[in-house]
């Protein structure tokens, strides 16, 4: 309780020093400023290795000044959306930074998405502008999309002369960044974050993770994703950090970024799953891994550490909330369902489905408060008014808080199966199968049964095709698993099971499948 304590203190004063530095007369520093202030504060330091490339802060920041200049002769206006569709590249810093200070909402576009997915957004965000690769601009020039295109062919060169006008600031509490989720039913929703959501997530982050001007930060993570957005955009620049661009997930790239010695390494699980398999990745560089996006499975938490000899800590969060709301970085392996503490200036309770709070150790709806949280969602006055409450915001996940004032994360509230009036939690079962030797992913949904309400099933991906696996993977389950917990039907194939961007299981689809 004592080191529980002062671990608090410490956290709690390492952020209000990093607040006090944002603050001055009592404004709170815009966002859009970051770049310019780490140019100013960082000129020695490279900001961005692309590739072979090394780009300084100084030379980042002029890139984004002048192309601040291409927009506004576009004729943007403060508020104005712009949406921005690239893989991790530093353009997609130009371009995120010259919205920002030309005073514009930057809506950056998950590249994974179809095209129905794209018109919906385009329609909902209703950009003034959007900026894409050469390559993808065909993706927006649909019938009757009109919305003006830039591309990187656009964006000035770093030795042309720069005549940067002043930062249009928008207010703390207005949005200055429109995101949209990829969810697990429905179309995508846009969620709103102000300046303040932003800077003080970013700060609660620095005073948990402690990063310095001597890090450099593993960037492989796609960067319209707000995890990746919030490590390697906003906290890295704010501390002088240096970002290892990867351009996408994959081995060549990987091991191509590894070469210049990450000291800070952030995945998602399925992520850590491929480092597993390439077995000798050179990571003796890299302090701290980090895993966020989707629950971290025990399979790959042991697997890497059998391999690698490392522990990977588990963090917690949502778009709706900038999104870190948790990160454990004990010395002692919790169960991977226990995300640590929550960070500082967040408050948790645990509700009943009437609103009530539950007593520590009972699992129940996981609310959260705090600056960090959203204005709301775009456009959606009735689904904002579903999950807010008085600045207090439903995760949409089951949860308990332990003996020690952590958070365990049980499911997402949606996937929970009701089977004869017990709840069936899919993260528990999904565990379990996931430590079967020939299993590389797995989905448990609920199908509906007129008798017992709902039936747990399983979809599994295979390493390869195994003769009678379906009454193996059973077996199984029932060593670990109460017999109502046992799914009922498994489908298994080595095909593999539709992810979204991150790499989970995309429930969505298979609820359309089952």
């Amino acid at each position: 309780m004592k080191n529980r304590k002062s671990r608090i203190a410490a956290e709690q004063i390492l952020f209000n020093q990093l607040y006090q530095s944002v603050v001055k007369n009592d404004q709170l520093l815009y966002p859009g400023k970051l770049l310019q202030r780490a140019a100013q504060k960082f000129p020695n330091i490279t900001a961005l290795i692309y590739r072979d490339r090394m780009i300084s802060y100084p030379e980042l920041y002029k890139r984004a000044a002048l192309f601040t200049q291409v927009i506004r002769e576009k004729g943007i206006r403060p508020r104005d959306r712009i949406l921005l569709c690239f893989e991790n590249s530093p353009e997609f810093y130009i371009a995120y930074f010259a919205t920002w200070q030309a005073g514009a909402v930057v809506v950056p576009l998950n590249t994974f998405f179809r095209e129905k997915e794209i018109i919906h957004v385009v329609s909902d965000a209703d950009p003034a502008l959007i900026i894409t690769t050469d390559d993808r601009i065909k993706l927006f020039q649909q019938p009757g999309n009109e919305v003006p295109l830039l591309t990187e062919k656009d964006m000035p060169a770093a030795d042309e002369q720069a005549v940067m006008e002043e930062v249009t600031e928008l207010a703390a509490d207005e949005m200055v960044a429109l995101l949209y989720t990829s969810g697990t039913t429905g179309m995508p929703k846009g969620v709103m974050l102000s300046a303040r959501n932003i800077m003080i997530n970013m700060l609660q982050t620095l005073a948990r993770l402690h990063f310095t001007s001597h890090e450099r930060v593993f960037g492989i993570l796609p960067f319209f994703h707000i995890f990746a957005q919030n490590t390697c955009v906003w906290t890295s620049i704010f501390m002088g950090a240096t970002v290892i661009v990867v351009p996408k997930i994959d081995r060549r790239y990987i091991m191509q970024g590894l070469q210049y010695k990450p000291t800070i390494f952030l995945g998602v699980p399925a992520l850590y799953g491929l480092i597993c398999f390439l077995k000798s990745a050179p990571l003796k560089s890299v302090k701290l891994f980090v895993s966020g996006g989707d629950a971290l499975p025990d399979k790959i938490r042991a697997l890497f550490g059998l391999v690698y000899r490392r522990k990977i800590c588990n963090g917690y969060g949502l778009t709706e909330t900038s999104p870190v709301i948790a990160v454990d970085l004990a010395d002692v392996t919790e169960q991977t369902s226990n995300v640590g503490y929550p960070l500082v200036g967040i408050i948790c309770s645990i509700r009943d489905q009437q609103n009530t709070e539950l007593s520590q150790g009972t699992i129940g709806q996981l609310w959260v408060k705090g600056d960090n949280v959203m204005l709301g969602y775009y456009h959606a006055p009735e689904a904002t008014a579903a999950v807010m409450q008085n600045g207090w915001f439903n995760t949409g996940d089951l949860a308990y808080i332990d003996e020690k004032g952590k958070i365990v994360i049980t499911g997402r509230e949606k996937d929970l199966i009701i089977h004869k009036g017990l709840n069936i939690y899919p993260q528990e079962i999904e565990n379990v199968i996931l430590t079967y030797p020939n299993v590389i992913r797995v989905g448990v949904i609920g199908k509906k049964d007129e008798m017992v309400g709902e039936i747990p099933i399983a979809f599994v991906q295979l390493h390869k095709k195994e003769e009678g696996i379906e009454q193996t993977l059973k077996q199984f389950c029932a060593q670990y698993l109460a017999p109502y917990k046992v799914p009922r039907l498994f489908i298994c194939s080595t095909k593999d099971l539709s992810t979204t961007a991150t790499g989970k299981v995309d429930k969505k689809v298979l609820r359309r499948l089952e």
